[in-house]
C-alpha cells in the first residue's frame, strides 16, 4: 500500500513540478512516508518517472466491454489529455519522451510501455478486418501528435477536435463509416 501512495504522489508531484524539480522529500511527505522508504523502492527518479507511468497505465488500460466500436473508442479516449487524471498521465509522457532523449538508460522504458500500448491496441483491432499492428501504430502515432497539441492548448486543436481527426482517420482504416459512439 505504501508503495501505491507513494507512486500516487509521484504521479501528482511529477505532473505539477516536471521530474527535475521533483524532490524525493516532497514526495514521501505527500505520500505520508519516510523519504528512506521511498529511496528503498525507488533508487533513482528515472526509474521513480518509470513506475509512476506503468502505475499510471496500470490505473487507465483496463477497458471491458463486448461491444468492439465502444471497447475502441473508450481506449482512445482514455489516450487523449483530458482534464484530471489523464491531462496528468500526459505530463508524464511528455517527461519520459524528455528524458529518454537525455538519458538512453530510460529509451527501454519508453519502447516497454509503447509496446505495452500497441498491444493493448492490437487485441481490440484484432476484431476487425485490418492489419491491426499498423493501424495500432497509426492510431498511438495520431493521438501523440493531436494529444501534444491538445495538451498545449492549441486553439486550433482542442480535445473535441484532436477526437474527431483520430476517428476519421481510425474509421477509415477500418473501412467503416464510423465508430459506434463516436463524437
Amino acid at each position: 500500500m505504501s508503495r501505491e501512495r507513494i507512486l500516487d504522489a509521484a504521479i501528482e508531484r511529477i505532473a505539477s513540478d516536471g521530474i527535475d524539480a521533483v524532490r524525493i522529500a516532497r514526495i514521501a511527505m505527500d505520500a505520508g512516508v519516510s523519504t528512506a522508504l521511498v529511496h528503498y523502492h525507488f533508487a533513482t527518479r528515472e526509474a521513480l518517472l518509470a513506475e509512476a507511468l506503468e502505475h499510471s497505465f496500470e490505473r487507465a488500460g483496463d477497458v471491458r466491454t463486448a461491444d468492439t466500436g465502444q471497447r475502441l473508442r473508450d481506449m482512445v479516449e482514455q489516450c487523449l489529455p483530458l482534464a484530471g487524471d489523464q491531462e496528468k498521465d500526459w505530463v508524464l509522457w511528455v517527461e519520459l519522451w524528455l528524458r529518454a532523449v537525455r538519458h538512453p538508460e530510460l529509451r527501454p522504458t519508453a519502447a516497454h510501455l509503447y509496446a505495452r500500448m500497441h498491444t493493448w491496441f492490437v487485441e481490440a483491432l484484432s476484431e476487425f478486418d485490418c492489419d491491426a499492428d499498423r493501424v495500432a501504430d497509426r492510431v498511438l502515432a495520431l493521438i501523440d501528435g493531436f494529444g501534444v497539441r491538445a495538451l498545449l492548448g492549441d486553439p486550433a486543436m482542442p480535445v473535441e477536435r484532436a477526437r474527431e481527426e483520430i476517428w476519421a482517420l481510425l474509421a477509415r482504416d477500418l473501412g467503416i463509416e464510423t465508430v459506434a459512439g463516436a463524437a
